[in-house]
């Protein structure tokens, strides 16, 4: 956890997709609250994943859980073994590699944005 970690209120769908990513023993979570420093976006939820088969499982079941929660995504970038990509509008899924979630760097780059605390239920 970093100094920017707070305890706050999120949107039932970043519940739902912190939720499916635990289950299916994603590594790494963060939730990234960008309302207060990006214009086009709201939410960022970040998550590293073993495998390429593992990212595609945690895909699906994000894919799944907010569909059974009346949200379809914008579009999907991937299947890649490094990154995979949903987009929800206002809230984008990043599944990565931990090679490539260093390399890319998504929290340092916005690192001014809030990191509610979302524990899994």
């Amino acid at each position: 956890m970093t100094d920017s970690a707070t305890a706050v209120s999120v949107p039932d769908e970043i519940q739902i997709i912190v939720d499916a990513l635990d289950d299916k023993r994603a590594k790494d979570i963060t939730v990234l609250d960008l309302t207060g420093v990006s214009d086009a976006l709201d939410w960022f939820v970040i998550a590293t994943g073993d495998s390429q088969l593992q990212l595609q499982a945690l895909e699906s079941e994000v894919l799944e859980r907010l569909k059974a929660a009346g949200r379809r995504p914008r579009g999907v970038e991937g299947p890649s073994q490094r990154w995979l990509l949903i987009d929800y509008g206002d809230l984008i899924v990043h599944l990565m590699s931990s090679e490539a979630r260093a390399f890319y760097d998504l929290e340092g780059l916005w690192a001014d944005a809030a990191q509610p605390v979302v524990t899994p239920r």
